[in-house]
């Protein structure tokens, strides 16, 4: 992914901040959730999303061990090495669940950031902290 591609993926998840968490939803300014806020994302680059999503819980395959959230984002994006602006992170919330969060990094370094749709605060951009970091298990950029 060029620099300008990773600028104007993060120019497109800023104006989703502010967004409502709704779960499965994609919808910016009425609510989405984490992968809502990509799948809008997507749309805005490319126009149609890549392959219809099916229904998912909240919980993203936990009981079975299992990780769609991933085969999902391998399926239809780059795996990327490095931090870029505009990549996807995935994030595992609890060291023995799975990957089922999603952020798009919007600032690099020291002031590292990123924009994600959190339940119960919905859209909204974070710091990048060690906490968020070390759940990080995978990076991609988009194709």
């Amino acid at each position: 992914m060029s620099r300008d591609s990773g600028v104007r993926v993060v120019a497109i998840a800023l104006d989703w901040i502010g967004t409502p968490y709704l779960h499965q939803a994609s919808h910016r300014g009425v609510g989405s959730d984490c992968l809502g806020l990509l799948r809008g994302v997507w749309r805005e680059i490319y126009g149609a999303e890549p392959a219809g999503l099916p229904a998912y819980s909240a919980d993203w395959g936990e009981p079975a061990g299992d990780e769609p959230l991933w085969r999902v984002m391998a399926l239809h994006f780059v795996p990327a090495q490095g931090e870029h602006l505009g990549d996807v992170i995935l994030f595992r919330m609890r060291a023995n669940g799975v990957a089922k969060h999603l952020g798009i990094v919007s600032g690099l370094a020291e002031q590292g950031a990123f924009i994600h749709a959190y339940t119960g605060h919905g859209v909204v951009e974070s710091a990048l902290t060690r906490p968020w970091r070390r759940r990080i298990v995978a990076r991609f950029h988009f194709p």
